[in-house]
């Protein structure tokens, strides 16, 4: 039996129905010529636009409001807590007290142009999320509509895949996981600081605490979740039996990596809020109480 394949798409989001039929290999893709001549874009009959219109409300929300506190360049440290959109603070502009150790590598003007001490680092957890694959997923159906949904044809004709600016630069993604690693220490360390008081006497505990902490854990478990993370721990590895440390390893976060995507979302929510509350504390809108 002789099978041909004819211009078979690689993707993986079932944009393609084949089967294999008297010896032929016949395709049925969305704007293939053997496919019915059917007027309607979809078949289903549920709320399948729901989801992708929810993520798109939120994540450009997400957007709109990190843009703003990105560029505020205001608010973001009362003592001792800081905003994790702009921790660390490298810039010789952070406001006294945020810094670690006073370390400014970063000048405050660049190109005579006074920048904000955010934009320094969002880089970085910003192009980890963006090359994450989950939010690929999430945002090529939510803005881009390839494909909006299963079973739904997509607006575009063609598909080249990431092989081509700009997202071929979606391959930077283990590179961003690695520095995000860094940043969830230097978030993790501002969640311990933090469980100092005003004075910065140690030995106590406040609602910007627990802010920080849940946000802080959250990112571990988004970062240790990530398709990634599984790859650097477990991959290349042909005998399981002769790395038995990297193989449980690897069973561990093959657990977390099941729940990856929820993890995506509250791992964002948590960030965004601690922004939001020490924004708050800091404005002097909201008071930090104190447990102990």
């Amino acid at each position: 039996m002789v099978i041909s394949s004819r211009n078979i798409s690689a993707r993986g989001d079932l944009r393609l129905v084949v089967s294999i039929y008297g010896g032929e290999l016949f395709m049925s893709g969305v704007f293939s010529p053997a496919r019915a001549k059917i007027k309607e874009r979809t078949l289903r009959t549920d709320k399948w636009w729901l989801q992708p219109l929810i993520t798109f409300a939120v994540l450009f929300s997400f957007i709109i409001y990190a843009t703003f506190r990105a560029f505020e360049n205001a608010n973001y440290f009362v003592e001792p807590l800081i905003s994790p959109f702009y921790s660390p603070c490298l810039s010789q502009a952070c406001v006294a007290g945020s810094t670690i150790a006073g370390f400014t590598p970063v000048s405050a003007h660049i190109l005579n142009f006074a920048l904000s001490p955010a934009l320094i680092i969002l880089i970085f957890p910003l192009g980890f999320r963006m090359t994450c694959y989950y939010y690929r997923k999430a945002y090529y159906r939510a803005f881009w509509l390839s494909p909006p949904a299963c079973a739904v044809a997509e607006p575009h004709e063609k598909y080249t895949g990431e092989t081509r600016a700009p997202l071929i630069f979606q391959n930077a993604h283990r590179w961003f996981f690695y520095a995000g690693l860094v940043f969830n220490v230097f978030l993790t360390y501002d969640a311990i600081i933090s469980f100092k008081n005003a004075e910065g006497q140690w030995g106590h505990m406040s609602v910007g605490s627990l802010v920080l902490l849940v946000s802080s854990s959250l990112l571990w478990f988004y970062s240790l979740s990530c398709h990634t993370c599984r790859h650097t721990v477990g991959g290349r590895l042909k005998h399981f039996s002769k790395h038995p440390v990297r193989y449980k390893l690897w069973t561990w976060v093959s657990i977390l990596n099941h729940k990856h995507q929820q993890f995506a979302w509250y791992s964002l929510a948590a960030v965004a809020f601690a922004d939001i509350y020490v924004r708050q504390v800091a404005s002097g809108a909201w008071t930090n109480f104190y447990f102990f």
